[in-house]
């Protein structure tokens, strides 16, 4: 059988992005279900997480299968010297499929090209995050009804955010306008730039950033300015707090424009916007848990059909 992998958005189709959506749908309708009983998922996050990696383990929890793995490479034989490679082949011995988060970008394509099972993103470096852009996706398909021509405002840091390269990669298919609003130190790279030429998406780039610029905003996509990223403490210092979402801000944007943000947040987001009906970073958190049951089911075999074939089975017992 074909292996499957879920480690860039850059190769999922139209069709292949609705499908997900689609699935995660049913999900959201009951997400405890048994369609992974009897599997083994391992979670191996070579670098810190709480909300994808709990989110993964619940994912897998809630369709039935069993959890093994760790969340500190520290306790790993990785501390004794062992490769990557090695790791890899060796969990899967043990596993199913491997959901793995790693600092070193392309590190997930490596272990998809060593693994004899599936490997699923959980985020390479300042690279992709493409689990984290399904439930980006689905969140936005859920507070605007499509995907279709919107207006998404990317603030922040767009140097080495990685959820926004990878939303930027997916949006390619629904003609989408990006608004890049950064300093110039954590400005849109130019390879993401290119990229949008190349794919015919248009997109405006802003320093300023305030209610007049985010007045026709469809999404506000808000991110964290990332100072593990940076070697050079001074310039994190220097544009840590550029940027910053108030509720003041929010008094002429659209109706429909709703607040996202891949959390963790430190402060781009004033804590007196969480009460405002245009925030919904919470509700996109949860929306990882049936973003990555979706993906789990993809990469396992397990079709939409069958997965509607069961919400029809619980539903008459």
């Amino acid at each position: 059988m074909e292996k499957h992998d879920f480690v860039t958005i850059a190769n999922l189709s139209r069709e292949k992005i609705l499908y997900l959506i689609e699935m995660a749908q049913e999900f959201e309708k009951q997400p405890n279900r048994e369609l992974l009983k009897g599997k083994i998922v391992a979670t191996l996050f070579f670098e810190p997480s709480t909300r994808t990696r709990l989110s993964f383990e619940t994912a897998a929890n809630r369709l039935g299968a069993k959890v093994i793995g760790f969340a500190d490479p520290k306790v790993t034989s990785g501390t004794k010297g062992e490769t990557l490679k090695d790791t890899i082949l060796m969990v899967s011995n043990y596993a199913d499929v491997i959901a793995m988060r790693h600092f070193i970008e392309g590190a997930a394509q490596y272990a998809s090209e060593i693994a004899p099972i599936p490997i699923i993103n959980a985020g390479d470096g300042a690279h992709q995050h493409p689990s984290q852009c399904m439930l980006d996706l689905y969140t936005i398909y859920q507070t605007q009804g499509t995907l279709e021509n919107l207006n998404i405002y990317l603030v922040g840091d767009l140097k080495y955010g990685r959820t926004v390269h990878s939303l930027i990669m997916a949006m390619r298919h629904f003609n989408p306008t990006f608004h890049f609003i950064a300093p110039k130190e954590l400005a849109m790279p130019n390879e993401y730039k290119i990229y949008c030429k190349e794919h015919g998406i248009k997109y405006v780039e802003h320093t300023a950033f305030n209610e007049k610029i985010i007045a026709d905003a469809d999404i506000i996509y808000m991110t964290r300015v990332q100072k593990e990223r940076f070697s050079d403490l001074m310039e994190y210092e220097r544009v840590k707090n550029v940027y910053i979402l108030r509720a003041s801000m929010l008094g002429g944007v659209r109706e429909n424009m709703r607040i996202l943000h891949p959390l963790p947040r430190v402060n781009e987001i004033a804590y007196d916007v969480d009460e405002n009906p245009h925030a919904y970073y919470i509700q996109q958190a949860r929306n990882g848990l049936y973003a990555r049951e979706a993906i789990f089911c993809d990469v396992l075999g397990i079709t939409l059909d069958e997965v509607k074939a069961d919400t029809e089975r619980m539903n008459r017992s």
